[in-house]
């Protein structure tokens, strides 16, 4: 095997490690804006964050 090849094969590896890594960012981000702004938004202030991240997290799947 060359070094080209090499090179090749790390690279792939390398971003195969990066994509399965962070492939749920975005998401994460989006469900903690969601949380943050129910937080704000809210009079009563939720008091259970599991049950509000639970919400956040479908309506989110629901909108993709």
């Amino acid at each position: 095997m060359n070094k080209k090849n090499f090179f090749i094969i790390i690279l792939i590896i390398f971003g195969m490690f990066l994509v399965l890594n962070f492939n749920d960012y975005n998401t994460k981000r989006a469900v903690d804006a969601c949380l943050a702004a129910s937080q704000k938004l809210s009079d009563t202030k939720i008091t259970d964050l599991e049950e509000a991240k639970k919400f956040c997290e479908e309506q989110i799947k629901s909108n993709r």
